[in-house]
Order: structure tokens, then C-alpha cells, then sequence
């Protein structure tokens, strides 16, 4: 065990009431940050994206399911894999469930990805998953978004231009609504740490003494497996 100060109950909760002001003041943020996000301005989608659904061919409208908003989670999986990425597994394993709670406040939840369906279909019966998956090989919805890239691309092209992708598979999030209209409009899309939030272990892991405990690794997530292979 790492050497640590060992101090009083009294002193203990001293300590504890000063992270307590800002703990307070990063939720005041949060939240102040949450209002703005909601009043940035949204962008219509034209084009006719389509995806290979359990279904059938549906179109972005279709995976509204009826909501008002939708949430598409942006997985990695190419084409010519036969897994999903271990970390978008990893954070795949906190959306059971969610849909119907999401459902209650007038959003729809679905992954996407650029595999093929009945790949995706098998490794999401694997995994246990229940939520909603959808393919979007039929379109270039995937490239559009920033979080598929073609053999050989360069260039700052991910997470807004700021990150030089590592492979040809990235992860995000973006939020969609439908207008009374029936038109789709983007809203928000989120890439890289700013999908770090949505990870329910680490958010638990960061209340421990010993936090992520990542830092000797060879990079943060090496430890991190699909949860059928620990």
C-alpha cells in the first residue's frame, strides 16, 4: 500500500468539507456549461443517410423511433472487423438499459457503426447488449461525422480538426432533434476525452484513493479488455 497521510476523523472531514466547496463549484460549472450546450445553434441534415437495420433499410429519421431527440453513439467497428474496439466496448457496457429510461424524456438511443449488420448483431448478442444497433455501411454517414477515415487520409481531421486520427476508426457522440417539420437537425457531437463523461467505471474509479491508476502503463486504457475476456 502507497504511503498516505493518516490524520483524525475531525481532520478527515475538514479536508473533506474544503474538496466539498470544489466539488460544488466544478457542478455549478457543469451545469452552466450543460445550459450552454443546449443554446448552441443546430445545423439541418440534408443528405438521405441510410442504415442496415435489424428492420430493414431506415433512414437518420427513422431512428427517432417517435422521440423528439436521439442519441447516436459512434462505435468503432470497420468494415472487415469480426470484434468491436475493446474501449468502445468498454463504454458500451454502461448503455443497457438506458434506452428506456432515455425513452421517458422523449430521446431515442442507438449505435452506429460502419460494419456490416449481422457482424454487429453477433458481437452484440456476445456481449449481452440490448440497446439498438444499427449499420451505416449504405451511406457515408460515418465519414460525414468525422469518425471514419479512408486508408491513407491525413491531416488534423478528428475531434474538430484538433487530433490527427491514430486509425481508421474513431469514437463520438451526437445528439440529434427532429423539427415539427420532420427535418433532422445536429445539435451537439462530442469526440475523444469529451466522450469520457458517458464511462460509468472510470467516473466510479475516480472516486477511489487510488483513482484510474493508469499512469504506468503503456497508455491509459491497456488494461481495459472486453468484459468476456478478464
Amino acid at each position: 500500500m502507497t504511503a498516505h497521510r493518516i490524520v483524525t476523523q475531525q481532520e478527515w472531514l475538514d479536508a473533506r468539507k474544503g474538496l466539498l466547496a470544489k466539488e460544488k463549484a466544478l457542478t455549478q460549472a457543469r451545469e452552466e456549461l450543460a445550459r450552454e450546450r443546449r443554446a448552441l445553434p443546430w445545423v439541418k441534415v440534408d443528405k438521405p443517410y441510410a442504415f442496415d437495420s435489424a428492420e430493414g433499410r431506415v433512414t437518420l429519421g427513422d431512428l427517432f423511433d417517435g422521440h423528439g431527440q436521439l442519441i447516436v453513439q459512434h462505435f468503432m467497428f470497420g468494415t472487415d472487423w469480426n470484434e468491436g474496439c475493446p474501449s468502445c466496448s468498454f463504454w458500451s457496457d454502461n448503455f443497457n438499459g438506458i434506452d428506456k429510461h432515455l425513452a421517458a424524456r422523449d430521446t431515442a438511443f442507438v449505435v452506429v457503426s460502419r460494419g456490416p449488420l449481422d457482424r454487429l448483431e453477433a458481437y452484440r448478442k456476445r456481449m449481452g447488449w440490448t440497446f439498438r444497433w444499427v449499420s451505416s455501411a449504405p451511406s457515408d454517414f460515418n465519414q460525414d461525422f468525422a469518425v471514419s477515415f479512408e486508408p491513407g487520409e491525413r491531416g488534423l481531421v478528428y475531434n474538430f480538426g484538433t487530433i490527427k486520427p491514430p486509425g481508421q476508426e474513431m469514437p463520438g457522440v451526437s445528439a440529434f432533434r427532429k423539427g415539427e417539420d420532420g427535418a433532422v437537425y445536429r445539435t451537439y457531437s462530442s469526440y475523444s476525452r469529451g466522450i469520457d463523461s458517458l464511462n460509468g467505471t472510470y467516473q466510479l474509479l475516480d472516486l477511489t484513493s487510488k483513482g484510474r491508476d493508469e499512469a504506468e502503463l503503456p497508455w491509459p486504457m491497456a488494461w481495459v479488455r472486453r468484459h468476456d475476456k478478464y
